[in-house]
């Protein structure tokens, strides 16, 4: 099974729409993650077009009244798949990421919230985060692909290019 995996789009709220080439990386996928702060419920229904799509609540989502799950957990092959948005402080903190994932009892997490990308395994727990393909911090723009078959999962994170990320006047943030 090939597995989209994509985070923090802020769809209108800080990018105006999903980079062209998220939708040539994510062509051939089976499913696709999203782990949260996706702002607009149009951006599940354009990624819903490629395949199935589950999505989480990133925090940013309570705020624009989407009602979506705070995680869930999903079962490919030989693997049980938590979706969280991560919101940990510090951002992207890996043992809290590892007790998150053994309340949940998966083997591979799947967060965002730090909107740069990260492949990491802490006692056989395998950590995950896309990054964010419009407004990625101190990173280039990413998303994420895993390839599952059977007892193996292999993770690729891919750059997509120019992040797409709005201008943001000063007087409208305040």
């Amino acid at each position: 099974m090939l597995i989209g995996v994509i985070s923090d789009t802020h769809i209108p709220e800080r990018a105006d729409e999903i980079p062209k080439t998220v939708f040539e990386v994510f062509k051939n996928v089976n499913m696709i993650l999203h782990t949260g702060d996706v702002v607009s419920i149009a951006v599940i229904d354009q990624l819903k077009k490629l395949a199935p799509t589950l999505c989480v609540q990133g925090n940013i989502d309570r705020y624009y009244g989407l009602n979506l799950p705070k995680r869930n957990v999903i079962t490919v092959d030989k693997f049980k798949i938590g979706l969280d948005h991560g919101e940990v402080y510090p951002r992207g903190d890996t043992q809290q990421l590892k007790y998150i994932a053994l309340e949940m009892d998966v083997d591979v997490l799947i967060t965002g919230h730090t909107h740069w990308a990260f492949i990491n395994e802490i006692d056989e727990i395998l950590l995950l985060n896309p990054g964010s393909p419009t407004v990625p911090r101190m990173s280039d723009p990413t998303v994420m692909l895993l390839k599952i078959e059977g007892s193996t999962i292999d993770s690729e994170i891919i750059k997509i290019g120019e992040s797409t990320c709005k201008a943001l006047n000063l007087k409208e943030r305040i």
